[in-house]
């Protein structure tokens, strides 16, 4: 967090000709006259920003987080990551938050549809599915069908989760029955079964694979290009600091935000 310095008003004392020359000035160099340039808002910007975000966008919008708390000194970012449904169900619940960013069109509709709880939200990425498997791929998984091996330990998310629901869809369209040993709340719980190597293989998202490093090993399937998760995010309605959210949701949504998400892995919306 970067904390605001300390300053100290001083009233000038000015009249005349003096006046006239320092209203000049600001005339000059006020925005909009010919420059092009944006007004500065981060004097404006102040208090937390409350974000609640698919498990999947941890690392990026920390990394967002940061670069907003250093344009905009005097915020703080606070996120909430989990699973899209459990954040939706808070939220509708009544939980305080800023911004939802979900992992799927269906659970941002649990907070959106019917209900008067949200802005109209905005797709800001895309994400596909991966297998990871452990580092070197000790069971050559090259395949969907590869999963269904008797004594292969495999987990999926929960699916009630995007990541979840995703998976069961490429499985669905492939014709393929498969019964993991476990159903994790989200995908990061998905993925850290292999990690910790208490499973052999997961389906979760490329993004998530990236982000493990050398801890695990991707396997790309076809079946996931049928099965590709929007990520909308939107204003909560009720926003606590909706001046800074609106703000933290342009930094997703512009160049460098873009940038942040391509370099973990999504796909532009």
């Amino acid at each position: 967090m970067t904390r605001p310095a300390r300053r100290t008003r001083r009233t000038l004392h000015v009249t005349g000709t003096a006046t006239a020359a320092l209203l000049a000035l600001s005339a000059c160099s006020s925005p909009g006259s010919g420059s092009g340039s944006a007004p500065d808002a981060s004097a404006r910007l102040s208090g937390t920003v409350t974000v609640f975000a698919a498990a999947s966008l941890q690392e990026s919008f920390t990394t967002l987080g940061r670069k907003f708390e250093k344009a905009h000194p005097g915020t703080e970012v606070t996120f909430n990551f989990g699973g899209s449904d459990t954040l939706a169900a808070n939220i509708t619940a009544g939980a305080p938050a800023d911004v939802f960013a979900a992992a799927s069109t269906t659970t941002m509709a649990i907070v959106t549809d019917g209900q008067d709880n949200a802005t109209t939200p905005v797709t800001f990425a895309r994400n596909q599915l991966e297998i990871a498997t452990l580092p070197g791929n000790p069971d050559t998984i090259a395949s969907l069908q590869d999963l269904t091996r008797p004594g292969l330990k495999v987990v999926l998310c929960d699916r009630t989760v995007p990541c979840g629901a995703a998976a069961q869809k490429a499985l669905d369209a492939s014709g393929i029955e498969l019964t993991p040993v476990s159903y994790e709340q989200d995908v990061k719980g998905a993925l850290t079964k292999v990690e910790l190597k208490e499973a052999d293989a997961a389906v979760v998202y490329r993004t998530d694979v990236h982000t493990a490093g050398d801890k695990v090993e991707g396997v790309d399937f076809p079946e996931s290009a049928d099965a590709v998760n929007d990520y909308p995010i939107t204003l909560l309605k009720d926003a606590p600091n909706a001046e800074a959210a609106k703000a933290f949701i342009a930094l997703v949504r512009s160049t460098e935000g873009r940038r942040v998400l391509s370099e973990a892995g999504f796909l532009a919306p």
